[in-house]
C-alpha cells in the first residue's frame, strides 16, 4: 500500500526512547512552495529597491542639468534685458532729436515700396543714426533744446531733495546677498517728506505693488513712465491728471524696504532706464537758463 506521508523518527540519547512523527507529503509540499514564494518576495523587493535607487541617481542628476539651464536662462534674460535697455536708450535719443529739429528720414521710391517698408528701424539702422547724430554734434543740443521746449513733458526733475544711497544697475541685493538689477535710484529722506512728479502725467497705478509697497506710477505719454516707490501715504488716486511738481504722497519704508527712502524709476515703452541721465538734464538745463525748479 503507498503511504502519503513521511515517517521522521526521532530517539533520546540518555534515555533511548525513540518517537516517530509522520509528516504527510501535502504539509512538506506545502512548506516547500512557501520556502519558494518567500524567496521570490525577497528577490522582487532587492529588484525594486535598486530600481529606486537608479531612479534616485538620475533624478538628481536632472536636478543639477536644470540648475545648470535655470542659470544659463537667467544670464540669457540679463543680457536680453541689457540690450532692451541699450536699444530704448537709442531710440529716446533718436525722438528728442526729431522732435527738437523736425529731423525724418524720408523714404524714396514707389508707393508699395513706402508700404512695405518697416515701420520700426532695426537695432543696425538706430546704431547708424546715432553716429550720425554723434559725428554732426546734433545730439548734444538738441537734448538741451528738448529740455528747455518740454520740461513739464519728460520726467526731469527730482522728486525729493535726499541723499542718493543706492544707484541704477548691478548691485548686492540687501536681502539675500546675492547680485541683482537695481531697476531705479534710491533717495533717502525722513519719512513723510512730500514726494513730487517730475512732469506732467496721468496716475496709472496708486495702490500696494508687491515689494514696491506703496507705489504711484505716473504715465507721461509717449512710452514714458515714473515709479515712486516705499511710500508711506499717497495723496492722489487712479486716473487723475497731475503737474510737475505736484506732491504725490509721502516718504516711508513700505515693501522689500530697508530704511526710510524713496525708490524712483523712469521706464521707456515698459524697461527701466537710468533717471540719473534725466535729473541731470534738469541740473544742466537750469545752469544753462538759471530759473528755479519748480519746486
Amino acid at each position: 500500500m503507498k503511504q502519503d506521508y513521511f515517517i521522521l523518527e526521532l530517539a533520546h540519547s540518555l534515555h533511548g526512547k525513540s518517537q516517530r512523527l509522520r509528516i504527510p507529503h501535502k504539509f512538506l509540499y506545502g512548506a516547500l512552495g512557501i520556502c519558494l514564494l518567500l524567496c521570490l518576495l525577497c528577490f522582487g523587493a532587492v529588484k525594486s529597491y535598486s530600481r529606486m535607487l537608479l531612479k534616485v541617481a538620475n533624478y538628481d542628476n536632472l536636478q543639477k542639468e536644470a540648475q545648470t539651464m535655470r542659470e544659463r536662462y537667467d544670464n540669457l534674460q540679463k543680457k536680453v534685458k541689457q540690450t532692451n535697455e541699450q536699444l530704448a536708450s537709442l531710440e529716446m535719443l533718436a525722438q528728442e532729436v526729431s522732435t527738437a529739429y523736425g529731423v525724418k528720414r524720408s523714404l524714396t521710391g514707389t508707393p508699395d515700396l513706402i508700404a512695405e517698408a518697416p515701420l520700426v528701424p532695426t537695432f543696425r539702422e538706430t546704431l547708424a543714426e546715432y553716429d550720425y547724430l554723434r559725428t554732426t554734434n546734433l545730439a548734444s543740443r538738441a537734448r538741451n533744446s528738448f529740455a528747455r521746449a518740454d520740461a513739464n513733458v519728460l520726467p526731469a526733475a527730482w522728486p525729493i531733495f535726499g541723499r542718493l544711497m543706492g544707484g541704477y544697475g548691478q548691485r548686492s541685493d540687501p536681502f539675500s546677498g546675492e547680485g541683482a538689477m537695481h531697476t531705479g535710484i534710491d533717495i533717502s529722506a525722513p519719512v513723510g517728506t512730500a514726494v513730487r512728479v517730475t512732469g506732467d502725467g496721468i496716475v496709472r497705478h496708486a495702490n500696494w505693488n508687491g515689494g514696491y509697497g506703496r507705489c504711484v506710477i505716473v504715465d507721461h505719454g509717449n512710452g514714458y513712465q515714473t515709479w515712486y516707490a516705499h511710500l508711506s501715504k499717497m495723496d492722489v488716486m487712479e486716473g487723475q491728471e497731475v503737474r510737475q511738481g505736484e506732491v504725490i504722497g509721502r516718504v516711508g519704508s513700505t515693501g522689500r524696504s530697508t530704511g526710510s527712502h524713496l525708490h524712483y524709476e523712469v521706464r521707456i515703452h515698459s524697461t527701466p532706464v537710468n533717471p540719473y541721465r534725466f535729473m541731470q538734464r534738469t541740473v544742466a538745463a537750469k545752469q544753462t537758463s538759471q530759473s528755479d525748479f519748480p519746486f
